[in-house]
């Protein structure tokens, strides 16, 4: 029985790949070639348009008045030169100490200020700003989709016509997602391409653009973090360098341009007060304990565990990721109502539910248990669903169901912790902000560091944020960032 199906499922796929290639060819408006695409132009401008809110309320918005102009200003003059310049484009700066830009499908694009603090002239912006709308106009999202279909639809056939296969369905389909997941080095290494024409064409050098991605290199090799994802596909940043700096040239001898602009003091002075790092007004983390200074509420964080602090929940978990704690906002005018309305909205299983006080505030606790029928797995949850200062705050602790006893204690010390936060120091902390300063005389970097009362171990991390080493030499005039409360 088996052979005959060996032999259909290429047959199946074959016929599968025919009719994905009928219906859905595409000429790419960067290359002018004909692609598989099973997107249209609207559909991809539909994904973007629901993606966007999500995005906005995952970050925040990060308001500037002043750079949020300059983004959207540069970012519709560069529309205009692109492949697609009828598209309806949004610019946006997310409040989020992360250094990354990215690109959604149908014009969207976003800075966090993150990136922006390490940005040192309006160059090396507009070529990571061209790099991310090579994304949209050469349709990167729309390939990494249609490519993602085809190979799902291949394993449908083997779903269908192999029993064998069944089994293993869900996993090759997690498999296929992770593997295009990330653009692919052809992807970046286009729109490295696209960022160069379309910054040139707009009057900036695009030789700044292979220097920031050195940047982007010394960064993440001094601090350990990920590197966004137009770096991270590319696996020998020199070379990048070079190629850029190369492409750089050729496209200056294409555009008539008696010059190309830098602008360094022109985006240094602009970023001037910039928030830097985590804004801890937002939640932040000190000797084990969380504090949010706006809604004044603490709670106690779990040794050795990793805190995600995001604009819609607080995100906790050991780093072997075995258990996980999320604390957000929850629906509901008391906190039975939020139990109830929690059992809904995860599919929850309902095991005990008790009526608490935690630190003198109403709270119900809530056992219960999710499974999983793809994994055949169990979930176990405690959840403490507290009232606060006119809210329901919901706290979530899950497991796997047999390694669920080793943490329902850390789980309980957490929950029970919540209190109200009236500590002065903890409530009046201010973030730290970028502060341009002026070089007075002759120097050196970390000479100039020095002087601006610049602690010792912070010195390469300044250097990075200033695209220089710390032996490099400072003329009078010059401007450099420092940071300050």
């Amino acid at each position: 029985m088996r052979k005959p199906r060996l032999k259909v499922l290429p047959e199946i796929a074959l016929l599968i790949f025919i009719a994905f290639q009928l219906q859905s060819c595409a000429t790419n408006p960067v290359t002018g070639k004909s692609q598989l695409m099973l997107l249209s132009k609207d559909q991809e401008i539909a994904m973007g348009a629901q993606s966007d809110p999500e995005i906005v309320a995952a970050f925040g918005r990060y308001n500037n008045e002043d750079i949020q102009k300059f983004i959207n200003d540069k970012g519709q003059e560069m529309a205009r030169v692109s492949h697609q310049p009828n598209l309806k484009y949004e610019f946006k700066v997310l409040d989020s100490p992360v250094v990354n830009a990215f690109a959604l499908p149908g014009g969207y694009v976003y800075f966090t200020r993150g990136i922006l603090a390490h940005f040192n002239n309006e160059a090396e912006f507009a070529g990571v700003l061209g790099h991310e709308i090579g994304h949209i106009t050469a349709r990167h999202s729309a390939q990494q989709y249609s490519r993602q279909m085809l190979a799902q639809a291949g394993l449908m056939a083997g779903v269908i016509f192999s029993k064998d296969f069944r089994q293993y369905a869900g996993l090759a389909q997690q498999g296929m997602g992770l593997l295009f997941l990330k653009f692919g080095r052809d992807a970046e290494s286009e729109s490295d391409r696209l960022g160069v024409e379309y910054s040139t064409k707009i009057g900036y050098d695009a030789h700044e653009m292979a220097d920031f991605f050195s940047t982007l290199k010394r960064l993440s090799d001094q601090s350990g973090q990920s590197i966004p994802t137009f770096l991270s596909t590319h696996p020998d940043p020199a070379d990048r360098h070079n190629k850029v700096d190369q492409l750089a040239s050729q496209w200056q001898q294409k555009v008539p341009e008696s010059g190309f602009d830098v602008k360094r003091n022109d985006y240094l002075r602009m970023i001037d007060g910039l928030v830097y790092g985590e804004d801890p007004r937002q939640g932040y983390v000190e000797s084990n304990a969380f504090y949010h200074p706006e809604l004044k509420f603490q709670f106690p964080v779990p040794s050795g565990w990793q805190v995600n602090n995001l604009p819609s929940q607080v995100q906790m978990a050991p780093k072997d990721g075995k258990a996980l704690m999320l604390l957000s906002l929850a629906a509901g005018n008391d906190p039975s109502q939020a139990a109830d309305a929690m059992l809904q909205q995860y599919q929850l299983s309902q095991l005990s539910r008790r009526n608490e006080t935690v630190n003198g505030l109403r709270a119900v606790s809530v056992l219960a248990e999710q499974a999983n029928e793809q994994t055949q797995q169990v979930v176990s949850i405690l959840a403490y669903l507290i009232e606060y200062e006119g809210r329901i705050y919901q706290i979530l602790g899950m497991s796997n169901k047999p390694d669920f006893n080793a943490y329902t204690g850390i789980f309980q010390q957490t929950m029970q912790g919540f209190k109200k936060l009236t500590d002065p120091s903890k409530i009046n902390v201010k973030p730290e902000h970028i502060r341009i300063e002026r070089i007075e005389n002759n120097t050196n970097l970390k000479a100039a560091l020095q002087a601006a009362g610049v602690p010792s171990n912070r010195h390469e991390e300044l250097a990075i944020l200033n695209g220089m080493e710390l032996s490099q030499p400072l003329s009078r005039g010059m401007l450099i960032k420092v940071v300050e409360k």
